[in-house]
């Protein structure tokens, strides 16, 4: 007898998440309210950082960025922002910090959401993913609706379906 498997891992496409910062800049660059607000976005590995003028023009960039971020088919999940600070030259600055895998209390939190609802899988933590096996593929479809019904601060993926 055969068993199926497939992993809930937390992950984004990082190129999207520079396409959608490009047209984030274009947008400000372009817009009458946001023009002379001397914006700077810049993207390290695991964080952005939005520097700009004011309070108000951090919101209509963030604004602007949840927007474009929807388009490119990001969750907004993997954003964590940070409360914004002020910086020299009567500047504000905000950290967004990139969420990606899922933490250990989460996929412990996870593994035992499943393993309480369904009986007829198996739940495993590897690292900053989880891999859910199963004999039945229906009971995989059935944890798979369960953790989508779950509302946690990540998005979710199911890769490696077999």
């Amino acid at each position: 007898m055969s068993t199926f498997s497939f992993d809930v891992v937390s992950d984004f496409d990082r190129q999207e998440l520079v396409n959608t910062l490009d047209q984030v800049r274009r947008d400000v660059s372009q817009r009458y309210d946001l023009k002379d607000s001397a914006t700077e976005i810049s993207l390290e590995e695991t964080s952005l950082t939005i520097t700009t003028a004011s309070d108000m023009t951090l919101e209509a960039v963030v604004d602007v960025l949840r927007q474009k971020a929807t388009k490119r088919n990001l969750s907004l999940k993997i954003f964590d922002f940070q409360p914004p600070e002020a910086v020299g030259g009567n500047k504000v600055k905000q950290v967004v910090t990139l969420r990606k895998g899922l933490s250990q209390e989460l996929a412990k939190q996870l593994s035992k959401t499943v393993r309480d609802q369904l009986k007829k899988v198996t739940v495993a933590i590897q690292g900053d993913s989880l891999r859910i096996t199963g004999k039945s593929k229906d009971d995989l479809q059935q944890a798979i609706q369960l953790l989508k019904a779950q509302d946690v601060e990540v998005p979710l993926q199911f890769e490696n379906y077999r």
